[in-house]
């Protein structure tokens, strides 16, 4: 989604974002066009799997192939050249594993209702946290399994009828109708998440670089009591808070525009 040949501002900064379960590249389009107004520089990460991906989500088989796209990005930027990390949802845990292996390469990291946990999922409070838990609106997956009934499912979908109420309940109909057409099972490979513990010089060198949290009070999906306790545990830079959904960047992009501008 990052136009060619497009003129930044030496000014402007380089944001890469990076998108929640079934979702991509394709959700950012509000915040990226505000973002590039202002002469900073976008590039919309598609991870394996999603919409801009020509991966069958049932074909990937851990979270290292599923994050593949933003780790190769991120490798492949020239020496000196920091960017700002932007993270939604389950995208905090690509975010995460970025901060672990290119930190030198990361000014800043910003969460948005996302997953922020400090070595990915390792113990049973981090799953209480990390984990979406929608078990009141009753049973709202549909699982795959492309490797046999006896075996994990390979992907994970939200079914059509819940993704408003979840999902979208402040953003326009519009908005979560073109969501309903661009959303794509993701792989449950995303749910290995293991960065591994990290001994104590390794771990104060990824605390390094400055982190944000943006909450998202009305929040469905990633639940306000869980993103403040995942924030007690690894206290970030900054936290703010936006009177919305779990979709900001349709909901109210101009507000998160603004919050995102102001944490630099």
């Amino acid at each position: 989604m990052e136009a060619s040949g497009e003129v930044y501002k030496a000014s402007g900064e380089h944001f890469v974002l990076v998108h929640g379960a079934g979702h991509g590249g394709w959700c950012w389009f509000k915040l990226a066009c505000l973002l590039r107004g202002s002469a900073h520089r976008v590039s919309c990460i598609d991870l394996t799997g999603a919409a801009g991906s020509l991966v069958d989500p049932d074909d990937v088989r851990s979270f290292d192939e599923y994050d593949a796209p933003l780790t190769d990005f991120m490798a492949a930027l020239p020496d000196g050249h920091k960017v700002i990390l932007v993270g939604h949802s389950a995208g905090g845990l690509s975010v995460t594993h970025a901060m672990h292996l290119f930190r030198d390469k990361i000014k800043q990291a910003i969460f948005i209702a996302a997953t922020m946990l400090p070595f990915g999922y390792q113990t049973e409070q981090d799953i209480k946290d990390g984990v979406p838990d929608l078990s009141e609106f009753g049973d709202v997956y549909d699982l795959k399994f492309s490797l046999g009934d006896d075996r994990p499912p390979t992907s994970v979908a939200l079914r059509e009828e819940h993704q408003r109420t979840i999902l979208y309940q402040q953003c326009s109909h519009e908005d979560s109708t073109l969501a309903s057409i661009l959303l794509r099972p993701w792989p449950a490979a995303l749910s290995t998440a293991r960065f591994g513990h990290v001994d104590d010089g390794a771990e104060s060198e990824v605390n390094t670089v400055r982190r944000v949290y943006i909450k998202t009070a009305n929040d469905h999906m990633v639940k306000p009591e869980q993103q403040e306790a995942m924030i007690q545990r690894w206290p970030p830079s900054e936290v703010v808070a936006m009177d919305t959904d779990h979709s900001p960047f349709f909901s109210a992009p101009e507000r998160l525009f603004e919050l995102i501008l102001k944490s630099m």
